[in-house]
């Protein structure tokens, strides 16, 4: 297995819009578009996009003025044959041909400045909402509110990769198996990890999220449509034949409603999976290097929803940061909500929040899950390249519309286990097993060092 450039999204269809932003908002809008791309830390492109984007209409103006041209040169022609004036008939189809030479040439370099306009709005990412505060990195993002006590300790707490060593972390092993950012857990550690996964899903699927074994392989254009192709590429392991591991199970689940126009009132949908995930963690060196924080392959409970439009979106969004909450809550680990700014957040969210647990070895919090409305840009970005997806019909009303999407880690299974096992360490070493674990502990209440 090898990481690859990827693969180019194909061009857009002759003279349709540009996908991933609406061409004919920035048209409407360009100072609007232009300041929200700033707000991204982003360059402003207004005036790049539209200038092709004038090429391409006069491209298709003058097209259709030479096909009009044509049907009259057609029926001159025949005019001509009929009075038995071959000369002009021979004048005129020499006429025509020039015109057919021209469409031709006009064709191929408005597919050039297509291909051109599609390349650029692809490496753009979304616009923010208007209540997310401003500021281009994690120092201006707002702590919403803070949710439980932190525990008190009458020794100096350990952090997670001290403790873990003593119940069946194997670092030695997975670097002798797979290299740096790899692990090996056994015995009752491996036991607690797939718990805490097993513990997640259900709760999520009791709360109404349609549990989904979704691939963990996807093409090219699944990656595209969900943002992580084309600008993260060096983030991705690719396989020899050009599919891509998920980073998230985001991809797959999102990829879902491709190639499919749903029902209005099948909405919304809710899905949920337990995946492995796979990064390569691409100018992260240095960081996290020791223990389960941060790692190449990871297990992570996913939430996706498909939803109308930006009002439901809103709504969802709320339900699905509480859904997550409600798990940091039923296993008594202190969490806060964090609203973050319009430069900290992911390509594809056009608001975010993150949940940050308190881990007493490290004392402070770290982030366990990142919610995300992403509103139509992963539809529109599925809309590039058929089978076309990402759009629902309301029955008895003509055309369809984008549908908006949702997604966020409920949690992420490692740095959940790291939170368990430093929160709930004890002076002698051993750790609790928080009480709505222990029927996936099979009654196991703690874990002892060896």
């Amino acid at each position: 297995m090898y990481r690859t450039p990827p693969l180019a999204p194909r061009a857009a269809a002759r003279h349709s819009d540009p996908a991933m932003h609406d061409i004919k908002a920035i048209r409407a809008d360009p100072a609007a578009f232009d300041a929200g791309m700033e707000r991204r830390g982003a360059e402003a492109m207004s005036a790049v996009l539209l200038g092709d984007d004038e090429k391409i209409r006069g491209y298709k103006r003058t097209e259709e003025s030479e096909a009009a041209a044509n049907k009259v040169t057609a029926r001159d022609i025949g005019r001509a044959k009929a009075s038995g004036d071959n000369a002009l008939a021979d004048e005129l189809i020499s006429l025509a041909g020039l015109r057919v030479a021209v469409g031709e040439a006009l064709t191929a370099a408005g597919v050039e400045v297509e291909r051109a306009l599609a390349d650029a709005i692809a490496t753009l990412p979304n616009l923010p909402a208007p209540d997310v505060p401003d500021g281009l990195d994690e120092s201006a993002n707002v702590v919403v509110y803070t949710h439980g006590t932190p525990p008190a300790f009458d020794f100096a707490p350990r952090e997670h990769d001290a403790l873990a060593l003593r119940f069946g972390y194997d670092p030695d092993a997975a670097a002798n198996i797979a290299g740096a950012r790899f692990a090996v857990l056994t015995g009752p550690l491996a036991r607690l990890h797939r718990a805490i996964g097993q513990f997640m899903l259900d709760v999520n699927v009791a709360a109404g999220w349609t549990e989904v074994a979704p691939p963990v392989l996807v093409k090219p254009h699944a990656m595209f449509g969900t943002g992580q192709l084309p600008k993260f590429a060096d983030d991705a392991f690719q396989t020899t034949d050009g599919r891509y591991l998920i980073p998230t199970a985001e991809v797959s689940l999102t990829n879902l409603i491709r190639g499919r126009v749903l029902d209005a009132d099948a909405l919304p949908l809710r899905f949920t999976a337990l995946t492995p995930c796979f990064r390569s963690e691409a100018g992260s060196a240095g960081r996290d290097t020791r223990g389960l924080i941060r790692q190449h392959q990871f297990d992570k409970v996913e939430l996706v929803s498909i939803v109308a439009d930006a009002d439901a979106a809103a709504s969802e969004h709320e339900r699905m940061t509480a859904q997550a909450e409600s798990l940091l809550d039923a296993l008594g680990l202190p969490f806060r909500r964090v609203l973050l700014c319009a430069g900290d957040m992911g390509f594809s969210a056009r608001k975010t929040y993150d949940l940050e647990v308190w881990l007493p070895g490290q004392g402070q919090y770290r982030e366990i899950s990142s919610v995300s409305d992403c509103g139509d840009f992963q539809a529109r970005r599925m809309d590039v390249d058929e089978p076309k997806g990402g759009r629902y019909k309301i029955r008895g009303q003509k055309g369809t519309h984008f549908v908006h999407t949702l997604n966020g880690s409920a949690l992420a299974v490692g740095r959940t286990l790291v939170a368990v096992i430093e929160n709930y360490q004890r002076a002698d070493g051993s750790v609790r097993v928080p009480d709505v674990l222990a029927g996936y502990m099979g009654g196991v209440t703690e874990l002892v060092p060896a």
